[in-house]
């Protein structure tokens, strides 16, 4: 019975083509939106998760903290230095290495030729922390930071509009106002969101400290390397009493820093991406409820047209559950088929909407989007053609047949 009604369905969908396609527009407009930004969404996550694990579950960022609705930070200058993380390191036995951060824009020329990429300023423990290595010479030692050497990594966009050629190591370049010479070229970062990570230019913080001086270096970055992974919690703990010491805090005073774990950083980012994929689909939702009413407008029309086939089939012995299966089944394949058409739209607006924004990360179409595409339009045939079929299912068969 569920095979010949199945078959029925699709020769009756099949029969009124057009009608059968105007009739599931608004579950294909649903279900493409809801896949196409869970898949463009579900990609930048998956792009970011990837790029917080390659530094590894070790990593801590500590940023200062900036927060306009609370009286102990609105007001006052933030700081956080170089020193604050020399004292974590010192006193914190969790942590086995930091690199400070500082960075800015900088105008970067050799001869007539020039670029503006972003300065970065950190300690010889950079690669170590970030696992951001260098691809061709080497990276700056501490002996280098220790005497502010002139001395400078490139990344592959700054040697691109440079025209350094493939061999820049040893070639002298003018950043700023100075001349540095290149010791080492940083592996590639690919763009991001339209900013090419490769445009960079990596010096010793000692020299960028020379160089702009301390009051620069007051609202840097810290990035720490703890031992272990399951040691985090208890390095964090005791960063916060460090930090809350030197910068004088005490009592219920707001901390003036945020201390960033890998597993905060991505539960973060998830909530606010998840957030906005509930804010869409709730948005597309009402088409989704369209579609449904529309469905079960033309099944209530479907019904009408067939009333003396009804009759003919109840006639014969057909069971009222039979007819109410018939008509079920052909308001739920309605769904299905414009939920699977819905499905592979909405992927393909993914693939092209994260390929229109330059540096985007590939959509992402995980298997529970594709599931639950299909669920909720299958649901959605459900609900709105129970009606219709059931007000097929109880037509009198005497009066069908006399139907004109």
């Amino acid at each position: 019975m569920l095979i010949e009604a199945l078959r029925m369905a699709l020769r009756s969908i099949w029969a009124n083509k057009l009608r059968s396609i105007l009739t599931t527009l608004g579950i294909i407009i649903g279900v493409a939106a809801v896949i196409g930004v869970v898949s463009i969404v579900q990609g930048l996550n998956f792009w970011i998760s990837s790029q917080l694990q390659g530094v590894g579950a070790t990593y801590i960022m500590v940023v200062p903290r900036q927060d306009p609705n609370d009286p102990d930070v609105a007001g006052r200058e933030v700081k956080l230095t170089f020193e604050d993380g020399q004292s974590i390191l010192e006193r914190v036995p969790e942590i086995m290495t930091f690199t400070p951060l500082y960075y800015q824009g900088e105008r970067v020329r050799l001869r007539d030729r020039s670029t503006t990429p972003f300065l970065l300023g950190v300690g010889a423990s950079y690669q170590e922390v970030t696992n951001h290595m260098v691809e061709d010479g080497r990276f700056f030692s501490d002996i280098d930071s220790r005497s502010h050497a002139k001395v400078c990594l490139v990344g592959a966009k700054v040697i691109e509009d440079l025209r350094l050629g493939d061999h820049p190591l040893g070639r002298d370049i003018v950043i700023g106002s100075r001349t540095f010479t290149i010791i080492g070229v940083m592996e590639k970062k690919g763009e991001f969101l339209g900013q090419n990570r490769d445009s960079m230019v990596i010096i010793p913080f000692s020299t960028a400290r020379e160089i702009y001086g301390d009051m620069a270096m007051r609202q840097i970055r810290l990035d720490f390397k703890a031992r272990a992974p399951e040691q985090v919690d208890r390095a964090k703990e005791m960063m916060t009493a460090v930090l809350r010491e030197r910068h004088g805090l005490k009592g219920s005073t707001s901390d003036d820093f945020q201390i960033l774990l890998q597993e905060e950083i991505l539960k973060t980012t998830s909530t606010i991406l998840g957030a906005v994929t509930q804010v869409v689909g709730a948005v597309v939702g009402i088409a989704l409820l369209v579609g449904g009413i529309g469905i079960m407008n033309i099944m209530l029309v479907s019904v009408t047209e067939r009333t003396r086939e009804i009759g003919v089939r109840k006639a014969v012995g057909a069971r009222r559950t039979d007819v109410l299966l018939q008509f079920l089944i052909e308001a739920i394949t309605l769904s299905a088929i414009g939920g699977a058409i819905g499905v592979l739209a909405g992927w393909g607006l993914g693939v092209l909407g994260a390929k229109a924004i330059p540096g985007f990360p590939a959509a992402h179409v995980p298997m529970w989007a594709v599931l639950l595409a299909f669920g909720f339009s299958s649901a959605v045939g459900i609900f709105f053609g129970i009606y219709p079929a059931a007000k097929a299912a109880a037509l009198d068969p005497i009066e069908s047949l006399r139907y004109e």
